[in-house]
């Protein structure tokens, strides 16, 4: 179902006409793959934080302009988001925004500092400060439509990635004011005062999934839920106070038939969780290796990663044989999408990057086949 407003169900009606007939990605090697039917075994490539500052291009249009600002500024946000498409010839864009823009949008003072991140004028401590949580409405972003119907049609046939921050992740920005290293207020807030926390994940969650709604509205072909800090939880507190938002988020937009990716940052004793919370595709960081991520997670959900980052100033030759032992792991899932384990670094040679994309394009199908030939003659598929 949409989000509960019911200013969305002009939305809904949008969907299924946002993509002019035969000119949206029918045939991506990208949706494929998240629909566990990869094309001739040819396994997609993108990147998490593709467009950003490891980019000359990037760093010149953002010059002198705030991060939150750059993303209500339509144009912009379409030349940042295509860069990398241009650049490396990437099996998909990702929508540039950012997770707080959102809130941002609703009203709750914010700022993201550079050096530091998302800092909170007023952090959540009370059951009052939710009254500063309202709902996210249709004509809250306007920029974030416009933006994504441009691209929309630049795009063509390479499909677009829209995203929101997971509720979790949110509420710790909320709750903490900032960024922090044990969330002790957010976890506090979680186990002392769960009905609290539940009303605060539950608002949330509607804004999250409003977000994606909006994105998916305007012709965004998959979204993405970031869940970057729920890798501090403990399994069972992620199933008890965190994997229910997250599912309503995901549940929300399941009926928009667009492939549903879910990732988190150490979170290996969490995937199964959050495959099960809605995700057609989770997103595995760089800790451990896909074969046995797909075990934990299951036969019927794709995986999405994983190479380390910090290994991208390696040797190149060294490099690339990683890349090879991801795409040969990866094999052992039915949907692979190549990815890093967690976003580009902002110093990431963006030439690296490119051959990544050009070794897993023409490599990627060769041994992806190979290696599912090997696991079907160990262990029949």
């Amino acid at each position: 179902m949409a989000p509960s407003d019911p200013s969305w169900q002009q939305t809904e009606t949008r969907v299924e006409t946002a993509s002019p007939s035969g000119s949206g990605p029918g045939a991506s090697v990208f949706l494929a793959a998240c629909r566990l039917d990869h094309l001739d075994e040819r396994v997609p490539v993108w990147f998490m934080r593709q467009a950003g500052r490891s980019l000359p291009e990037y760093r010149a249009v953002r010059d002198g302009i705030p991060m939150l600002t750059s993303c209500t500024q339509p144009d912009l946000v379409t030349e940042i988001t295509l860069q990398p498409v241009r650049r490396y010839g990437v099996d998909a864009a990702i929508f540039y925004s950012d997770i707080m823009v959102p809130l941002k949008a609703v009203g709750v003072d914010l700022d993201i500092v550079p050096g530091v991140g998302p800092v909170i004028a007023q952090p959540f401590r009370t059951a009052a400060d939710l009254d500063r949580l309202r709902a996210l409405e249709p004509g809250d972003v306007p920029y974030v439509t416009e933006a994504v119907s441009h691209l929309v049609t630049e795009l063509g046939p390479v499909p677009l990635i829209g995203f929101a921050g997971a509720p979790f992740t949110l509420a710790s920005y909320l709750v903490e004011g900032g960024p922090s290293k044990d969330y002790a207020r957010t976890k506090s807030m979680m186990v002392s005062e769960p009905q609290l926390w539940h009303r605060l994940c539950s608002r949330l969650a509607e804004i999250s999934a409003g977000f994606l709604w909006a994105q998916v509205a305007a012709g965004a072909s998959a979204v993405q839920l970031f869940d970057s800090w729920a890798g501090s939880l403990s399994a069972a507190d992620y199933g008890q106070f965190v994997q229910p938002h997250s599912a309503a988020v995901l549940e929300r937009v399941g009926d928009l038939e667009v492939p549903r990716i879910h990732f988190g940052v150490g979170t290996s004793e969490l995937l199964a969780q959050m495959g099960a919370a809605g995700a057609d595709v989770v997103g595995v960081d760089w800790r451990l290796p896909l074969a046995e991520a797909s075990r934990r997670i299951g036969p019927t959900y794709a995986v999405q990663g994983n190479l380390d980052p910090a290994l991208l100033s390696a040797p190149w030759p060294v490099l690339a044989e990683r890349v090879r032992e991801v795409l040969r792991s990866g094999a052992a899932a039915p949907g692979h999408v190549f990815n890093l384990g967690h976003g580009v670094p902002p110093t990431a040679d963006p030439e690296v990057l490119g051959r990544i994309v050009s070794l897993v394009q023409s490599e990627g199908a060769t041994l992806r086949g190979e290696a599912r030939l090997l696991l079907e003659e160990a262990v029949p598929l």
